[in-house]
């Protein structure tokens, strides 16, 4: 499967074109683009170039002028879909080029398709041998009356113009065009299909999906159809509004249309399996039926395994086939996605094919409620537990693109957004696949400040502590600025904590506020201003043989610690000797964040030390003793961005306590993960940092003995690992999602 392998090198240089494009180009005084360089595209990078452009919303009048030169960018499939362009920018780019295909659909509403139209017949190639046009979702003209114009384009052979104000007339105009074989006319205007006949001994395939303007009674119909005697496509299918018997009806009339390959009557009415096998039994050439939202497809014949393909909701085959064939209809992939949500509660292997089916649905119908419903649920299917893993990251990216777009489109509505945040509370999805975390955190705090119910709390504030630990300082620092996040984690944590409640969603909100703080000045003095600290005394007095929340709390509480201008707000009495009770705690993670807490409020010295000095002096001798008698933890216990908030505190040569902390700790993480932390440190100068304190008269034994294991270890690094790289991003704390 291609999503399982890398970008090919011509998709990654044409995205690389397509995200740079202003690097590359020149403006004209008409404020469009022109290639600098005069390099000649081959004619099928210009056409996927082009679509790579319309598929991101990339192109617009500024954009498309780089099409102008020909010369340079040849195009002969041209897809503009859904892409903001005036009459004028398209008729400059395009018309110029010799196409033999154009797929204009859903453009805006500054073109029109007479626009298109008389500007492609300005050229006699395009007139003559353009032979598909989709023009779907567009208005046909701005002027009443309009001048038809369809019969100009002498070589179309296929045309498409469903959901366009498409009258009888324009049916009439198009009929008599000398090659065309196939037409869709879905959810047009049309009433009268007479002039059908027009063309009958020339039409292949004829779409009428939900004509719901059609006058004529179901007999009129099945004679004009009768008559179509070429037909190897017919779609009559319906979104289930109407009760007509038609699709019926032509099952049971004998002769019709004897070359038929492939016939679409979802949605449909008073459908047997039993007319539907007679039928195709009839017509040995038969490839296709359409049978979803009918009551048939049920029968082995139907089961769409073999030869014959069925879209249905019976079986996961016929499901696929739907959501194949009608991505673009989104009734029928709502009815799909239904269908398969009920078949996929107990999946057992990843289907990554079945994913891409579904995301396929959301993309084109991303602002369908009742569409992304039933997608967001059936994702949650496909990649609940270990699922995820078996999928692609390139899919998964997606996927979780299209889940945040469906939260942020309907945000009051809460069993889509339970949906999205089941699925987004993956492991697999947080921590390995790239999407847009700031905007993801930003949108799920925004749920959260807003919403009470207590699962889907656990699920946001999860998703929020992993999200905020991937974010740069940067991200998380304009995160914490918002107050009103950091009060609704401290609601929520003064709820759990007054229960006396220790769950996942208080151990994840306290990571989540760990995570926010982290050097950021601006979170931390709003955790302060909004009685934070308070709070968090009350909690490691609620839970004293918590080790996993005194973790959390006195982790925080680090990171207020390290802001010089909070240094105030922490000289309190009680608040110094309940953590210096915690240094002897015998959990090496508790008293080791605890020791952290005393080594910074001490390495400011003696002038800003309000209380008792020799409180000072006795916690200072503790914090030396204590630490040399840690054991060496069995895993890494913190992960930190940089190594900035120790140095300060090795410059303490007064105070060997302080010292010894931070080259504890510089020495734990350097030895449990080495590539990362011993390039960081190096990185940052910290090397010539312990030279320094290595070399210092005054240096401390056991400050030194670390201190030398630290250098030989970097030593070593370099002597193994050459130059170090240039950038280093990694969250504060660790978690998994439960």
């Amino acid at each position: 499967m291609e999503d399982f392998s890398p970008l090919s090198l011509t998709d990654i240089c044409l995205d690389y074109l397509r995200v740079n494009l202003s690097t590359f180009c020149w403006e004209r005084t008409d404020g469009s683009f022109c290639l600098k360089e005069a390099v000649v595209f081959p004619q099928e990078l210009a056409d996927r170039l082009l679509q790579k452009m319309s598929r991101n919303g990339v192109l617009n009048e500024k954009t498309v002028g780089i099409f102008r030169r020909n010369d340079l960018l040849r195009l002969k499939r041209a897809c503009i879909r859904n892409a903001k362009l005036s009459a004028v920018a398209f008729r400059k780019a395009f018309c110029h080029h010799k196409l033999i295909d154009l797929d204009a659909s859903g453009v805006n509403a500054d073109i029109t398709i007479t626009d298109i139209v008389n500007a492609l017949v300005t050229n006699k190639w395009n007139q003559q041998y353009l032979q598909c046009l989709v023009l779907n979702s567009l208005t046909l003209s701005l002027e009443d009356p309009y001048e038809r114009c369809f019969s100009q384009l002498t070589g179309l052979r296929l045309l498409s113009v469903t959901n366009v104000l498409f009258y009888n007339d324009d049916l009439r105009d198009v009929t008599s065009l000398p090659k065309l074989e196939s037409l869709d006319i879905s959810n047009t205007s049309v009433t009268d299909i007479t002039p059908l006949l027009t063309c009958k001994d020339r039409l292949k395939s004829l779409t009428m999906h939900h004509l719901k303007c059609l006058k004529m009674t179901t007999t009129q119909i099945l004679e004009i159809v009768k008559e179509l005697q070429l037909l190897q496509h017919l779609d009559i299918s319906d979104d289930k509004q109407f009760t007509s018997d038609i699709a019926l009806r032509l099952l049971e009339l004998s002769g019709i249309l004897p070359n038929l390959r492939s016939l679409d009557i979802s949605g449909r009415k008073h459908i047997t399996d039993k007319a539907v096998q007679a039928f195709v039994q009839h017509r040995p050439t038969m490839q296709f039926m359409g049978l979803l939202a009918t009551d048939a497809g049920y029968s082995e014949f139907l089961s769409g395994e073999g030869s014959l393909k069925v879209s249905g909701e019976a079986n996961e085959v016929q499901i696929s086939e739907a959501l194949r064939r009608y991505s673009e209809r989104a009734f029928f992939v709502r009815e799909a996605l239904f269908h398969l949500f009920s078949l996929t509660h107990s999946m057992e292997k990843p289907q990554p094919e079945l994913l891409k089916l579904v995301v396929t649905g959301m993309k084109n119908h991303s602002t369908n409620l009742p569409v992304q419903l039933a997608a967001s649920a059936c994702v949650f299917n496909l990649t609940k537990q270990d699922l995820a893993g078996g999928m692609p990251v390139r899919l998964l990216t997606e996927v979780t693109r299209l889940l945040l777009k469906a939260m942020e489109h309907f945000p009051n509505h809460q069993q889509l957004q339970k949906n999205c945040l089941l699925s987004l509370c993956s492991d697999r999805i947080l921590q390995d696949v790239p999407f847009n975390r700031f905007e993801a955190a930003k949108l799920v705090m925004q749920w959260l400040c807003n919403h009470e119910d207590q699962n889907m709390q656990r699920m946001a504030v999860a998703i929020i502590s992993i999200l905020a630990a991937k974010l740069s300082t940067e991200q998380t620092a304009q995160l914490g600025t918002e107050l009103f996040i950091v009060k609704k984690l401290l609601h929520i944590v003064e709820q759990k904590t007054a229960l006396s409640l220790v769950d996942t969603t208080l151990k994840f909100t306290l990571s989540a506020l760990w995570n926010l703080t982290d050097e950021s000045p601006t979170t931390c003095k709003h955790f302060i201003e909004n009685q934070g600290l308070e709070l968090f005394m009350k909690v490691l007095e609620s839970f004293p043989g918590e080790p996993s929340i005194q973790q959390k709390v006195l982790g925080l509480l680090n990171n207020i610690a390290e802001v010089k201008e909070l240094h105030p707000q922490l000289m309190k009495k009680s608040f110094i000797e309940h953590i210096g009770v915690l240094l002897h705690n015998k959990e090496v993670e508790v008293s080791y964040f605890a020791a952290g807490i005393i080594a910074h409020l001490i390495s400011r010295g003696l002038h800003i030390w309000t209380l008792d000095l020799d409180l000072r002096a006795s916690l200072l001798e503790q914090l030396h003793s204590v630490i040399l008698n840690w054991p060496t933890p069995d895993c890494e216990m913190v992960a930190y961005r940089s190594f900035s908030p120790f140095f300060p505190l090795l410059e303490s040569s007064d105070t060997p306590g302080v010292q010894i902390w931070a080259v504890w700790a510089m020495q734990h993480v350097c030895s449990k993960n080495a590539p990362r932390y011993c390039s960081m440190l190096i990185e940052e100068g910290g090397m010539q940092q312990l030279y320094n304190i290595k070399n210092h008269p005054q240096i401390s034994p056991d400050v030194l003995r670390i201190v030398t294991n630290i250098i030989e270890s970097l030593e070593k690094y370099i002597m193994r690992h050459g130059k170090v790289s240039s950038c280093h991003k990694k969250p504060q704390t660790k978690h998994s999602v439960i």
